[in-house]
């Protein structure tokens, strides 16, 4: 599709609207507010996709490299009909002729954590004609961006969270919380593109990943080797349909073939069909030689019921969960105590849970298993769409707004403050520029041309070109500074 008819229907009006002599409209993109408590900072993430895939080959495949005639009228006949006029093309023609995006995005490094009502990265147009291309573009970069940055957000929440608790009771295993976050959300996401983007996310965080995509996404757009590095990685795993195949009656017998066709490594068996405790309590117990003796892990993977009750037990009245999955574990295969006093599974068993967590839960588990006396380490979590469909732009209240632009030679600071609003949309003023101060980013607004020019940000697209090439590498180490 002509990248030109991914917008916002309200924006074709929008080259007229602006002042006679207008040259040049400058814009930026900020999370305006946190919907989610405990976060205040967020993580810029996404924009080299964005310029790679559209500002680059969308608008070179689908624009700039077809015929001018073919474009333009196609553009022409979709407006048209669509406002009921005979739409002036003439700026789209003039940008075909062109053949490259006149426009500057100035950003910060990708990985940054940004405080709220910061910005980002701006964009201004390069070509005194085409002002109107700045804000044209605000639809199609919304709806890609603000994802990316909020997955990767949330995934550093919960990193934060399991590196806490893993802190507190695990400190020799470390290294393992990059798999205990482990990415279950693709099939519940918005749609292919929406489960990368999050994905991508994730993976900034932790190494866990049953999104495969991702990869590839990683090796496209972020110059990341799979044959060198470790971008993502999973597991053999069951789901319901091997073990439904296998017959309630012998869902023993399941678990023994599954361990016979795994001799070795980590082997997930989803353990809820019917009856987890029978295979906690019964099953377990009778392969217990099979499993110890086995050149790996079996993981065992409940999948419904109460999270955290499942996982640690529950201390309700009239209850049947008295012991959850890691407590009936620990008593079957016993395990080590570690320095700080908490327990350690048998490194031949272990668990995942990975249905509707979310960051309280996560942080009700981690807390619960401390206070059984349990490390948080025993348990990897399957973070799905509950965590990362269950978002909008909103999240972090993401919006591209105007704050300077140039009539007839004058520049003018421009702004929108609404007051019905609460404070949330008010915007910056003016040419912006970031600093830093004692390691917390702020913004200068109301800048001079020579203070604009300095500062964090930097250019990473110029005139149809990529200045700035990340690495997945690179944005990992930030992160997790």
């Amino acid at each position: 599709m002509n990248p030109l008819l991914l917008t916002d229907g309200y924006k074709l009006g929008h080259k007229e609207q602006y002042p006679d002599g207008t040259t040049l409209v400058y814009s930026n993109w900020t999370p305006r507010k946190s919907r989610i408590a405990g976060i205040d900072n967020v993580v810029f993430f996404g924009l080299q996709y964005f310029i790679k895939e559209y500002l680059i080959k969308r608008f070179n495949d689908s624009f700039f490299n077809l015929p001018k005639e073919e474009v333009v009228s196609e553009y022409k006949k979709y407006v048209d009909n669509y406002l009921g006029v005979d739409y002036d093309v003439t700026h789209i023609s003039a940008l075909h002729d062109l053949g490259y995006l006149p426009i500057e995005i100035k950003a910060l490094p990708e990985g940054t954590e940004v405080p709220i009502r910061v910005p980002m990265f701006t964009l201004v147009n390069t070509k005194s004609e085409f002002f109107w291309l700045t804000n044209y573009l605000e639809t199609l970069l919304s709806s890609i961006i603000w994802q990316p940055c909020t997955s990767a957000t949330i995934a550093k929440q919960y990193q934060k969270i399991l590196s806490k608790y893993a802190s507190e009771t695990d400190k020799e295993n470390l290294e393992f919380i990059t798999w205990q976050g482990h990415d279950f959300s693709m099939r519940g996401m918005s749609g292919t593109e929406s489960a990368i983007l999050s994905g991508m996310g994730h993976a900034l965080s932790f190494s866990g990943s049953d999104t495969l995509p991702v990869a590839k996404a990683y090796e496209m757009y972020y110059n990341a080797d799979v044959t060198k590095e470790l971008v993502i990685g999973s597991v053999n795993a069951t789901e319901h349909s091997v073990m439904c195949a296998g017959s309630k009656d012998d869902e023993i017998g399941t678990f023994r073939r599954l361990l016979e066709t795994y001799p070795t490594g980590i082997l997930s068996v989803v353990s809820d069909t019917w009856d987890l405790w029978k295979v906690l309590t019964q099953y377990l117990p009778k392969l217990k030689n099979e499993i110890l003796e086995r050149d790996g892990k079996l993981v065992i993977r409940p999948d419904s019921g109460d999270p955290v009750d499942i996982i640690c037990g529950c201390t309700h009245e009239n209850t049947i969960i008295s012991k959850g999955v890691i407590e009936l574990l620990w008593e079957e295969f016993g395990g080590t105590v570690n320095e700080q006093g908490y327990k350690v599974l048998n490194p031949k068993i272990g668990a995942i849970y990975g249905d509707s967590i979310t960051i309280d839960r996560a942080t009700q588990i981690c807390e619960r298993l401390k206070q059984k006396g349990f490390a948080s380490t025993n348990v990897v979590l399957g973070i799905g769409s509950f965590t990362y469909q269950y978002n909008t732009r909103d999240t972090f209240g993401f919006a591209m707004k105007a704050t300077y632009v140039e009539v007839n030679g004058e520049g003018r600071e421009i702004f929108k403050d609404p007051i019905t609003d609460d404070g949330t949309k008010k915007s910056a003023k003016g040419l912006m520029k970031l600093e830093k101060h004692n390691g917390t980013i702020i913004l200068k607004d109301q800048c001079t041309k020579e203070e604009e020019a300095q500062g964090l940000f930097k250019t990473v697209f110029k005139d149809g070109q990529l200045i700035v090439n990340h690495n997945l590498s690179v944005i990992r180490k930030r992160i997790l500074q």
